[in-house]
């Protein structure tokens, strides 16, 4: 199984971006969970949201109102649209398949907030 984070860069504060993780090599992608985790510069890494088989998504309640998670299971693609960016938003971020203990990860795609 292959995942790969693309769309990450520098954006201005209050800015967007939209990140989006492609798998391959998988079958019956739709039977996975997806994850979205961040590790910020010196930083723990953390979860910023997932989204179940079933298309039911969570957040930590920090996360909530600035940030969607969504996929498109015909095209193996999950995506994360983050709005009103702030600079504390800097972080290398993650995409995950089937969970973080067993699951696949991607390499990470930076976002830098920063005017």
């Amino acid at each position: 199984v292959q995942v790969a984070e693309s769309g990450g860069g520098s954006v201005q504060p209050g800015g967007s971006l939209r990140l989006s993780c492609i798998v391959s090599e998988i079958n019956e992608f739709n039977t996975y969970s997806m994850y979205w985790y961040r590790q910020p510069p010196g930083g723990q890494r953390e979860l910023v949201a997932g989204i179940y088989q079933s298309g039911t998504t969570t957040y930590p309640d920090s996360m909530k109102g600035r940030f969607t998670i969504s996929r498109d299971n015909a095209k193996n693609t999950g995506y994360r649209q983050m709005n009103d960016l702030h600079a504390n938003d800097t972080a290398v971020y993650l995409c995950n398949v089937g969970g973080a203990q067993f699951g696949y990860w991607g390499q990470g795609t930076q976002v830098t907030v920063a005017s």
